[in-house]
């Protein structure tokens, strides 16, 4: 699993910063018509296979799969609505969004190609009702999954990433800290170094 995992809310932003170097990058779509949703993911898709990178289209299975697309992360919500038989029929991995010990256990039964924790720190990024979970949690999660990757989530930052990935965490989900510096492929780039084995 890549280290470093970029998440972008449009695919504009997924188009300026994966040829920075982005392996893995995740396209989440909020508040956008099915048609845009689609156009949106297809160009995505079509630009992550010409620069290398692994698309995870979140929580819009659905088009995902109409669009031959071979990942997608799902929150606990979209995991209720998700046909699990339907994406392991077609090839296509799953990584889940997880907050507690049922939320674990339940995402673990599923099999996923990952298991997501956050917010590991305060995020700035949406209204949370989790309190942050902090570096003994992931310390916890790292130890329940087993070789399971798991994937580190909110409030995170380049000072922060020795911490989070000596705690356990298998790769470092970022949005916040990239959407919100002045020089967006910059700080991609420096996240993409700092996360370098």
């Amino acid at each position: 699993m890549e280290r470093f995992y970029l998440i972008v809310g449009h695919v504009g932003r997924l188009e300026l910063l994966v040829p920075q170097g982005v392996k893995l990058v995740q396209l989440r779509l909020k508040d956008a018509s099915e048609a845009e949703t689609r156009r949106q993911i297809a160009r995505a898709r079509d630009h992550c296979a010409v620069h290398g990178a692994q698309l995870v289209v979140n929580d819009h299975w659905q088009a995902a799969l109409d669009l031959n697309c071979n990942f997608v992360h799902l929150g606990q919500e979209d995991m209720d609505q998700a046909d699990f038989a339907a994406l392991r029929h077609a090839g296509v991995r799953f990584g889940l969004s997880t907050h507690d010990e049922d939320e674990l256990e339940r995402a673990l039964s599923l099999d996923p190609a990952y298991v997501a924790l956050g917010p590991v720190y305060e995020t700035l990024l949406k209204q949370m009702k989790w309190a942050p979970q902090g570096l003994d949690r992931v310390r916890d999660w790292k130890r329940r999954v087993g070789d399971v990757p798991l994937v580190a989530i909110g409030g995170l930052t380049i000072d922060r990433l020795p911490g989070v990935f000596a705690a356990g965490a298998d790769s470092v989900a970022v949005v916040t800290d990239i959407q919100q510096a002045p020089d967006l492929e910059a700080r991609t780039r420096a996240w993409i170094e700092a996360c370098a084995p």
